[in-house]
């Protein structure tokens, strides 16, 4: 029994789980902001927009059993209207969080070179040595005499 509560404490205090409940604490009170803006604000002037009409009425009696396909309809309605919010909501805060953020600057990550590429440039280099060589010869006559026989 023992163990089993440690293994409890131990799955308790993990950082996920706590931050799930945090989210779920958080999730709860903003959904009442959101169905407090859906019901409040929204619904009266979807109302006015589509003439008053209410879904929840709708009902379809087929003897004794009663559907209530109006209340599914507007429960529909409603989820829509939240989620569309919700997005709304939280793209603003994308937004928002993107402008205060100082973007990182990226430092370009070295291309590779091909071999051919590398060769080439082999090449370029020893041509310029060997001009530079030439060149100092050129401008100094006698101390390359000098060297070429010892």
């Amino acid at each position: 029994m023992k163990k089993f509560i440690n293994e409890f404490k131990d799955f308790i205090s993990r950082g996920n789980v706590l931050d799930m409940a945090v989210g779920v604490i958080i999730g709860g009170a903003f959904g009442k902001i959101v169905t407090s803006l859906v019901n409040d604000i929204i619904m009266p002037l979807v109302g006015i927009i589509i003439g008053g009409h209410d879904f929840s009425g709708l009902v379809l009696k087929i003897n004794d059993a009663k559907i209530t396909y109006g209340i599914f309809i507007q429960n529909v309605v409603d989820f829509l209207i939240v989620a569309f919010c919700i997005f709304v909501f939280i793209k603003g805060i994308n937004k928002f969080k993107r402008k205060t953020k100082e973007e990182p600057k990226v430092e370009q990550e070295e291309i590779k070179k091909s071999d051919e590429v590398l060769l080439l440039e082999e090449i370029r280099d020893l041509l310029k040595k060997e001009s530079k060589t030439k060149t100092d010869i050129k401008k100094n006559p006698v101390k390359n005499k000098k060297r070429n026989k010892e």
